[in-house]
C-alpha cells in the first residue's frame, strides 16, 4: 500500500500540471450535492480559454487518469461533462491512506526548517481587567489563537508583555487564555539615557506635563518610511517611563529569548535581530499608538528589529449596547448568564448550582466568546448580538461543544457495548474494508474536513511577508472549520446509526465508520485546542 500524507494542495498542483503551463483550472470541490459525482472539477470557461473550443487533448485525459506523486490522491476517472472536466478519486483507497495514518491529518505539520522567531506584543494586556474595551479583549483573544497556532506549527513565539496584574491574570485563565505572567519589571535605564541624549541635542526648553521626559520629534522617520504606511499626520512623540518600560521589555523579548528557543533564520544565534519578527495585535483605537511606540523604538534603538508588523483589529460593537458601556468582563458575566439559563430551559433545573455542571458551563461561555470573536476576519468589524445563546443555533461555540460532546457519548457507548460483551474490541485498522463507507456523509467528512485539516492550519498561520507595516491573518479560518465540520458530523449522526445490532455481519461498517468518526473526533480536539478550549463529554 501506497505511505506518504495525501494533500489537497498536492493533488491540485498535480492536476494543473498536467493541463500544461498556465493559469489553474482545477478546484476541490466542497457542495454535497456535487461531491456525489465529482470531487475535483475544471470549468468549461476555464477550459475553452486554454485550449481551443475548450477540446482537451487525449494525452491530457491520460495525463490525469495516470496522475501520480507525493501526496497526489489516486484517481478513478475522469469524464467531460456539461459542466467542465469532472475528476472523481478511489474513494475506498483514500479512506484506507487517511484513516490507516490519523496522526498525519490530525496534527499541525511541523516546517522542515525553522522559520523566524515571532514576537507576540498584545499591549492590550497592560490595561486594568474592568475597563477592558470589547476590542481589546477580541485583540487579546486573536494574539492567543495566534500564538497556540504558531507554537503548534513548531514556531518559536515570545510573547508580551508578561502580565503583571493579578486581576488580569485571573482574567485571562477564566477566559483560558495562555499567556506569561511576572511579577518584575525591567529596567529602561538604557533606554532613559537615549531619550535624555536626544532631548540635550534638540536643546529646545518647553514646559511638559507632569511624568514627561520630553518631546521626541518622529517626523523624519515617518517620511522616510512612508511607503511602509505609517500615518502621515505622526509628528512627534511625549516619552514617558511607562512608555520607555514597554520598549524595554520588547528589547529584553528580541534580544534575550526565552531560553529553548530557535535560533536566528540562518542558524547563527548572533543574527538574532534579524531572524525576528515582531508582531503588534493591537485594536483600532491602541493603532495610531502603536506605530508611534514602533517608530520610537526605532529612533532610540539602532538594533531594533527591520521586521516588525501591525495587525489591527476592527472595531466591536453589540447590537443595541453602547460600545463605552459594557466591559470585556461584563461581556463575559452576560454570556456566562446566557449560557446557564439555555442549559436549564434544555435540561431542567438550576444546573448552575450543580458542581458537575460548572467546568462544562465555564467552558461554553468562553466557547461562546471566542467563537463570536474570531469567526469573523480580524482586521473586519464586529457586531455582536444582545440575544439570548441557543443550544441549537449551528454557527455558536456551544453547538460546536455539544457536537464533540456527542462523539465523546458514541464512544463511550461502544466501550460500554464492548464490557458488556455487545461488541468486540476495536481490530487492527489495517484490517478495515473501507469500501463499506458508501454513505454522501462520510465521504463529506472525510473530503471536506479530515483531509485538508493540515493545509488548513498551515493557512491560518501563514505571516504574509507581504511588504509595508501591515499584515492580514486568517484567524477566523478555524471556527469556520469547527462550526461547518459540527453541521456535516450532526447531519450524518443524526441520520445513520453508528452503533448498530450487535450482528457479526455488521461489525464490518460498524468499525470502518468508528475509524472515520475517530478522525473526526481528533480533528475536532486539534481545532478546539488552536482556540484553548477542552472537548467536553457531556453538554
Amino acid at each position: 500500500m501506497a505511505t506518504g500524507r495525501l494533500g489537497v494542495g498536492e493533488t491540485l498542483e498535480a492536476l494543473n500540471a498536467a493541463v500544461g503551463p498556465g493559469s489553474p483550472v482545477w478546484f476541490k470541490e466542497t457542495n454535497a450535492r456535487h461531491l456525489r459525482v465529482r470531487d475535483f472539477l475544471a470549468p468549461r470557461s476555464a477550459l475553452q480559454a486554454r485550449f481551443r473550443d475548450g477540446q482537451v487533448p487525449e494525452c491530457v485525459f491520460s495525463a490525469v487518469t495516470c496522475l501520480q506523486g507525493p501526496g497526489v490522491a489516486p484517481v478513478l476517472r475522469c469524464a467531460p461533462t456539461p459542466a467542465g472536466l469532472s475528476l472523481q478519486l478511489q474513494r475506498p483507497a483514500v479512506f484506507e491512506r487517511v484513516l490507516g495514518a490519523l496522526a498525519s491529518y490530525a496534527t499541525p505539520a511541523k516546517p522542515a526548517s525553522p522559520g523566524p522567531r515571532v514576537v507576540l506584543h498584545c499591549p492590550a494586556l497592560r490595561c486594568n481587567p474592568s475597563t477592558l474595551r470589547l476590542s481589546q479583549l477580541r485583540a487579546v483573544l486573536v494574539a492567543d489563537h495566534l500564538t497556540r497556532t504558531l507554537r503548534a506549527h513548531g514556531v518559536c513565539v515570545c510573547s508580551v508583555p508578561s502580565v503583571r496584574d493579578p486581576h488580569m491574570a485571573t482574567f485571562l485563565q477564566k477566559l483560558r487564555v495562555d499567556w506569561p505572567t511576572t511579577s518584575k519589571s525591567t529596567s529602561a535605564e538604557t533606554l532613559r539615557t537615549c531619550v535624555l541624549a536626544e532631548l540635550n541635542s534638540a536643546s529646545k526648553e518647553e514646559t511638559l506635563p507632569p511624568g514627561v521626559l520630553g518631546r521626541l520629534c518622529l517626523k523624519e522617520l515617518v517620511e522616510q518610511r512612508h511607503a511602509a504606511g505609517y500615518d502621515p499626520s505622526i509628528d512627534n512623540c511625549l516619552v514617558t517611563e511607562d512608555l520607555l518600560s514597554v520598549l524595554s521589555e520588547l528589547q529584553e523579548a528580541v534580544r534575550h529569548w526565552p531560553e529553548g528557543g530557535s535560533p536566528g533564520l540562518d542558524g547563527d544565534p548572533d543574527s538574532g535581530v534579524d531572524g525576528c519578527v515582531v508582531v503588534h495585535v493591537v485594536s483600532c483605537e491602541e493603532a495610531f499608538q502603536q506605530q508611534k511606540l514602533d517608530l520610537l523604538w526605532q529612533k532610540l534603538d539602532d538594533q531594533a528589529p527591520p521586521k516588525q508588523k501591525h495587525l489591527v483589529c476592527g472595531p466591536v460593537k453589540v447590537a443595541g449596547v453602547p460600545g463605552t458601556l459594557l466591559t470585556a468582563p461584563e461581556y463575559y458575566e452576560l454570556r456566562y448568564t446566557q449560557v446557564c439559563k439555555a442549559s436549564a430551559l434544555k435540561h431542567g433545573g438550576d444546573l448552575a448550582q450543580d458542581p458537575a455542571w460548572t467546568e462544562n458551563f465555564d467552558v461554553l461561555s468562553v466557547a461562546t466568546i471566542k467563537f463570536e470573536m474570531l469567526s469573523t476576519a480580524p482586521q473586519s468589524r464586529l457586531l455582536l448580538a444582545d440575544s439570548a445563546i441557543s443550544t441549537k443555533g449551528t454557527k455558536s461555540g456551544t453547538f460546536v461543544m455539544y457536537n464533540c460532546a456527542r462523539l465523546a457519548t458514541l464512544f463511550e457507548g461502544y466501550k460500554h457495548g464492548m464490557q458488556q460483551g455487545l461488541y468486540p474490541a476495536f481490530p487492527l485498522v489495517s484490517s478495515l474494508d473501507f469500501s463499506l463507507l458508501h454513505d454522501e456523509g462520510e465521504w463529506l467528512l472525510l473530503f471536506n474536513s479530515v483531509l485538508p485539516f493540515p493545509d488548513l492550519l498551515s493557512q491560518t498561520v501563514s505571516l504574509a511577508s507581504t511588504p509595508g507595516l501591515h499584515i492580514t491573518v486568517r484567524t477566523e479560518m478555524v471556527c469556520k472549520f469547527l462550526v461547518q465540520l459540527s453541521m456535516d458530523f450532526s447531519s450524518y449522526y443524526n441520520r445513520v446509526h453508528i452503533l448498530g445490532e450487535p450482528r457479526p455481519h455488521l461489525f464490518g461498517q460498524m468499525f470502518a465508520r468508528l475509524q472515520l468518526l475517530r478522525a473526526v473526533r481528533e480533528v475536532f480536539h486539534t481545532g478546539l485546542a488552536m482556540l484553548g478550549l477542552p472537548p467536553l463529554s457531556h453538554i
